[in-house]
């Protein structure tokens, strides 16, 4: 059975291939390329440069939430996200591009104005939960009225907390019914099933054991017919990794090799979409591994 996500205005995004999503952080703060795209022109300009490097998904996030990140309010986060959301919509229509933007936020507020200003998916790494208060289904309830695609990310505590001595029983289990349970949450509320993509949470609330374990067992996760996001881009676990003897760990912007080769697992173990920075080395990783998963049978 092939996936699809749907989306609002009815389009739909069969997942029988490997999609990318690139990420376009307009924050001052975020791990590895904070800064880089607070102005319009310049975050719109570098999102086409991706759409034009292989991307189908552009993630547009006004709040940081790298370890120990502070949380930035929902007009803030409007502030800098809403104006590049209607500037980039405009942009792909003109250019007939089938590309989709999805907007990373955890408030509700900042979802609807992003919906409103062209985005489709909501990509929530509170998996629907109000960060605020810790509970409430109004993500859920927004997603389901809007007809919107919700990813639901994983996260052991908040940004603020999530890297103090993270620990788990069993990470894979703990992950995966916590996973399944947002998304039937999601359902209760009028998801659609083909609205919803989980995300394991790489980095967030895990230690580099627990994230090498996550990766190991990404089949697991992509056995429920339910489309994984995998978002190992640039992240500090594998830097541990790399570290050459006697050598200084590599700066973020120096791991992309590290990224191409999660991608790869990732998508030979079932995950459709991957989150990442770097679109032109990523898409060939994922489009190479998914061409040996069909050669070998294994092509999920």
């Amino acid at each position: 059975m092939t996936l699809e996500l749907t989306f609002p205005d009815g389009r739909r995004m069969p997942l029988d291939r490997p999609r990318v999503m690139g990420i376009l952080n307009v924050t001052p703060d975020s791990f590895s390329d904070g800064g880089s795209y607070g102005d319009t022109s310049a975050a719109v300009a570098r999102a086409m440069e991706m759409i034009a490097q292989g991307t189908d998904l552009i993630d547009v996030g006004g709040e940081s939430t790298r370890p120990g990140a502070q949380p930035v309010e929902g007009t803030e986060q409007c502030r800098r996200v809403v104006g590049v959301i209607t500037r980039l919509a405009e942009e792909l229509k003109k250019a007939g591009s089938p590309a989709v933007i999805s907007v990373d936020t955890s408030l509700v507020e900042v979802a609807e104005a992003a919906l409103n200003a062209g985005a489709s998916i909501i990509n929530d790494v509170f998996a629907g939960r109000d960060p605020r208060n810790g509970d409430g289904e109004q993500m859920l309830d927004l997603a389901a009225r809007r007809g919107a695609a919700i990813v639901l990310m994983h996260m052991k505590g908040t940004p603020q907390t999530m890297q103090q001595n993270p620990a788990y029983g069993d990470v894979t289990a703990e992950v995966e019914s916590f996973l399944l349970s947002r998304a039937a949450a999601a359902e209760r509320c009028g998801v659609k099933r083909s609205q919803i993509v989980l995300d394991p949470g790489i980095g967030f609330g895990k230690t580099k054991e627990h994230n090498l374990t996550l990766l190991a067992n990404l089949s697991r996760l992509a056995s429920h017919d339910l489309p994984v996001l995998l978002g190992c881009s640039r992240k500090r676990f594998m830097g541990s990794i790399c570290t050459p003897p006697g050598g200084a760990p590599p700066e973020p912007t120096e791991l992309i090799g590290a990224t191409c080769a999660a991608t790869a697992i990732g998508v030979m173990r079932g995950v459709k979409i991957v989150r990442v920075h770097d679109i032109a080395a990523n898409r060939q990783a994922a489009d190479v591994a998914w061409a040996i998963g069909a050669a070998s049978g294994v092509r999920r």
